[in-house]
């Protein structure tokens, strides 16, 4: 018997799921068949695929809660996240027919003896490498718009959240994706490293940076093939003036949320020097410290539960600890929670005002302080990252957020919101180290399809051609 691959819950440890590791010829032979079921599906009509696809958003909502609960205990996020996320993934089908009709649909315009007429073509087998901090409605985001386009679809789920990649593929069977268009492929790096090594027409990734690299370096000899990639960010939030309470709220919603591992999250917190940033920071620490940590199923509901592993926490513990080496100050130090796994982290808070710490996501809820002099200071401060994936203001002045909006290095800049929120009905991504400017969510039928463009006549006696320079007969 082959490598087995198992999901545990990282509250308990309990095992959710167990399965065959798909090894190379596995990959291969999905890559293989998906390739031949490529030709029947780009050539039924849109208007089936959208069919299926919808009947998709059906099965979704008929297992909306048996969904809900798996990717809950599969990540440990608590299950009211886990419902938020089913919901996404349903509202996530409309939002993809809609881009697909607006950005990557048919027009044409008549012309002398013709017309010009633009389509989208889709580029054949894409490969879906999946996350575990969304395990659900980030595949989602590039698989439903790939169907649409006409693709075919092999997908990685995360090692850490198989069990919802396959729950995933059974709702897609259901609703008649044919099996080898939309094909799951379960393992670790191995069978990672196969997939995108193999006969692939675009490779779609959501997760860190440092994988991200990865993959661009092995697409350097491959320039062919369409390459998405929404990484992460260190991202900032500026806090410059308003109720102490409700900049806190913003900024621990931006910061905590999801135990940090949002891609999204901010990982820097830009104050003011003085009474008034000391202000927002002492409301941030009480907030943080009221936060309501545990299981997925706890009553009442947590904050937020544990990462998505006990290895997980303590590279963030570690990364922590290299911080205040460097010279961080704790202002909120993360402590054990001794009736949990290890897989849980209390929020930590470091001042890092002087001093230079790495340019790095720690996902995790770890944020860190800097106090500035003044804006100009808080906006160089927030650009001082080679990522720029999220960003934010909080300030009641008008002119200060055009200011920052017009000067911030980011794809997605929220005003007196949390980094975190974003709309489906809109492009996310970013720009340096956290995207390869490919932004996905609404803009994901961008990368799913290429434009054909034609210039057509119906008939040569149509066209009367008057070419210079040719003699009569």
């Amino acid at each position: 018997m082959g490598e087995i691959l198992r999901s545990t819950c990282p509250a308990t440890g309990e095992i959710l799921w167990e399965g065959a590791v798909d090894d190379a010829a596995a990959v291969t032979r999905a890559l293989a068949a998906a390739r031949r079921a490529f030709d029947d599906w780009c050539e039924t009509d849109l208007d089936t695929r959208i069919a299926i696809v919808r009947a998709y958003a059906d099965r979704l909502k008929a297992t909306a809660e048996e969904l809900a609960v798996t990717i809950a205990r599969e990540t440990g996020k608590p299950l009211w996240e886990g419902r938020q996320e089913v919901a996404s993934m349903i509202g996530k089908v409309e939002i993809s027919i809609a881009a697909q009709a607006e950005r990557a649909g048919w027009r044409t315009n008549a012309q002398p003896f013709g017309h010009a007429a633009l389509r989208h073509r889709p580029h054949g087998v894409m490969a879906v490498l999946g996350p575990y901090n969304f395990p659900g409605h980030l595949p989602n985001g590039h698989i439903v718009p790939a169907l649409l386009a006409g693709n075919a679809v092999v997908f990685k789920p995360s090692e850490e959240t198989p069990a919802t990649g396959a729950l995933m593929a059974r709702l897609f069977r259901e609703a008649g994706v044919p099996d080898a268009v939309l094909a799951v492929v379960q393992g670790g790096r191995d069978t990672g490293a196969a997939l995108i090594a193999g006969d692939i027409d675009g490779l779609l990734f959501t997760g860190s940076a440092a994988t991200g690299t990865i993959l661009r370096r092995a697409m350097l000899d491959r320039p062919h093939l369409i390459l998405a990639l929404e990484l992460g960010g260190n991202n900032p939030l500026i806090a410059w003036d308003g109720d102490p309470a409700a900049v806190a709220s913003v900024v621990a919603q931006s910061a905590f949320i999801t135990a940090g591992q949002r891609c999204s999250c901010a990982r820097r917190l830009i104050v003011p020097e003085g009474a008034v940033g000391e202000g927002f920071v002492e409301a941030v620490v009480a907030l943080a410290g009221r936060m309501r940590i545990g299981p997925w199923d706890m009553t009442p509901e947590p904050t937020f539960g544990p990462l998505i592993s006990a290895a997980a926490a303590d590279r963030a513990r570690g990364a922590v600890a290299g911080l205040i080496d460097a010279g961080a100050r704790p202002i909120l130090a993360t402590r054990d929670l001794p009736a949990y796994s290890p897989a849980f982290m209390t929020p930590a808070i470091l001042d890092v005002t002087g001093i230079d710490v790495p340019d790095q996501e720690i996902f995790a809820p770890v944020l860190q302080v800097r106090r500035v002099a003044d804006f100009d200071a808080a906006i160089r401060a927030a650009n001082d990252t080679a990522f720029g994936l999220a960003a934010g203001l909080v300030s009641e002045d008008e002119a200060r957020w055009t200011r920052y909006l017009n000067r911030a290095r980011a794809g997605v800049v929220n005003w007196n919101r949390p980094t975190t929120g974003a709309s489906g009905a809109m492009p996310f991504g970013g720009v340096g180290a956290s995207g390869n400017h490919r932004p996905s969510a609404y803009y994901a039928a961008d990368y799913c399809a290429y434009p054909v463009a034609s210039f057509e006549a119906g008939r040569l006696a149509d066209l009367t051609a008057d070419i210079k320079g040719i003699a009569d007969a």
